[in-house]
């Protein structure tokens, strides 16, 4: 037998484990060699292993849980309105068997699934009980299992101060509670973000148009009927701080870190400083840096920013400084010892989102971001929502830089989405967060037509599970990265030497991990 096939003597054990370490490219092109590997690279088993380790184990189990009863499906929603009836055309009960699986569905399917998303299902969930009022550019969380709201603007440009919570469970109706109002003091166009367990909320501006630059931490208690309460105080950060400012970006950062940039400050002018906190004593302290870099993106406000993995950050849109509405994307690479800002640019620049400010960005399972609404130069808000494909972004142009060609890969960078279901009323400066299972994204408020929206809760209803479309299964002949692969039995000549090379490279790789 050929020496190169010394992995045939490997046990299915041996096997399974050098397969959950392999890159995706080369785990196909292992599974195309022989019916025995076939098995192995194509079994549950591994496809969610795969899974687990591109997407974690948090998101894995929170969408376990959510495809087991979801209400919007067609056991629990039979009675629904026609406008969701693509909702209900799915069951989604779960799957009898020995491995846990999601809507019944193979793990394989489920990658697929997710990786090649073109469309979603939309519902508008109903509200009982007291509501929040109509409100825009508030701060919408999803921390311990439910919905955080706080303040905003409201009629009139008047600031608002409250806060309610509502339990985000898998009903299509919730009720929000009402915690209290005051604390923090009221504002608009505020930054509020999830840092680990609690909140972090920074700037804003007041309805006497005071831009602020105070750092507050929001503490989720529970108490004995399990209710959700935040605990607001005022953050410790000494005396290095951020300018004050309003209508300015904010996320999570990796680490107990957070990061800002932009905004409209003192005297109406727009910024483009960035600036990084990062949290101490479990939340009790922390500190303010700049983070100051040769090339950064053109001052502007009502932009997004996203995190997407690891420490890389992702920045979309806004309105610049002369008033102009932006549509670039930029990444901000926070892992090395000197952070650098780098624009991406998508290889066809035909099929790309139009300027907007005010829209809202969602980090969704598999390392995409989705846009949703805002406005243009004209004040025209829109109701399309994109998908950003962060790795092929990445592909596109940090790689360029090591004599990548771009134009060889199979993946778009921009992806406008087909919605079903319950499309929202277009607006701008609304906000949406996602649950554990990044799954599921929730809309609130906003400006609609120039009037605050009513105020109403949109779901995103799970779109893994919620795909109307077939996907391609892999083929023996489907184009990989470096070419297309040949299939064979070991022992005998492979169509493609250099591919068999490169695939006993990986497997080397993956054994001395």
């Amino acid at each position: 037998m050929d020496k190169t096939c010394w992995i045939a003597y490997l046990d299915s054990e041996q096997m399974m484990s050098i397969s959950e370490l392999l890159p995706l490219q080369s785990l196909l092109a292992l599974g195309m060699t022989c019916r025995r590997f076939r098995d192995i690279c194509y079994s549950d088993r591994l496809w969610e292993s795969i899974c687990r380790r591109e997407w974690g184990n948090l998101a894995v189990d929170a969408m376990l849980r959510c495809s087991t009863s979801l209400s919007w499906s067609s056991s629990s929603s039979s009675s629904s309105s026609s406008s969701s009836s693509s909702s209900t055309s799915m069951s989604l009960s779960p799957c009898e068997g020995e491995r846990r699986k999601v809507c019944g569905w193979s793990w394989k399917r489920v990658y697929e699934q997710v990786q090649q998303m073109k469309c979603l299902s939309c519902m508008r969930l109903t509200q009982k009980g007291a509501t929040p009022h109509p409100r825009a550019s508030h701060s919408l969380n999803f921390i311990s299992d439910s919905l955080v709201l706080f303040g905003g603007g409201c009629e009139g440009g008047r600031h608002l101060d409250d806060t309610w919570v509502a339990h985000a469970g898998k009903e299509r109706c919730f009720k929000w509670q009402y915690l209290g109002s005051g604390t923090p003091t009221g504002r608009f166009g505020q930054s509020c973000t999830v840092v680990a367990d609690v909140l972090v909320l920074f700037g804003g501006i007041d309805d006497n148009g005071i831009r602020k630059n105070d750092t507050w931490i929001g503490h989720v208690m529970h108490d004995e009927l399990h209710s959700v309460n935040i605990s607001w105080k005022p953050l410790e950060v000494g005396l290095t701080l951020p300018p004050p400012r309003g209508a300015h970006a904010g996320c999570y950062a990796g680490e107990r870190r957070m990061v800002i940039h932009g905004g409209i400050g003192l005297d109406g002018v727009r910024l483009k400083d960035t600036w990084l906190l990062e949290l101490f004593d479990n939340g009790m302290s922390g500190t303010w840096r700049e983070i100051v870099t040769s090339v950064s993106p053109l001052a502007r406000s009502g932009h997004t920013l996203t995190y997407i993995s690891g420490s890389r950050i992702v920045l979309f849109g806004g309105r610049g400084l002369g008033y102009e509405v932006l549509n670039d994307v930029w990444l901000l690479d926070l892992t090395s010892v000197s952070p650098l800002w780098l624009e991406l640019t998508p290889s066809n620049t035909h099929d790309i989102p139009l300027p907007r400010v005010g829209h809202s960005a969602t980090r969704l399972l598999g390392g995409r971001v989705l846009i949703y609404g805002g406005e243009d130069s004209q004040r025209h808000r829109k109701d399309d929502f994109w998908v950003l494909d962060t790795g092929a972004a990445t592909t596109a142009s940090v790689h360029s830089q090591a004599s990548t060609d771009a134009s060889k890969t199979s993946r778009k960078m921009w992806r406008r989405l087909n919605v079903e279901g319950h499309l929202p009323i277009g607006r701008s400066f609304h906000r949406t967060c996602a649950d554990r299972s990044r799954c599921r994204v929730y809309i609130f408020g906003g400006m609609v037509d120039g009037v605050l929206h009513p105020a109403e809760s949109s779901g995103l209803s799970d779109y893994v599970l919620t795909v109307l479309h077939k996907q391609p299964r892999f083929t023996a002949s489907k184009k990989l990265k470096g070419g297309t692969v040949g299939v064979c039995r070991l022992g005998y000549v492979q169509k493609d030497h250099m591919e068999r090379s490169k695939l006993n490279i990986a497997i080397q790789w993956a054994l001395n991990r």
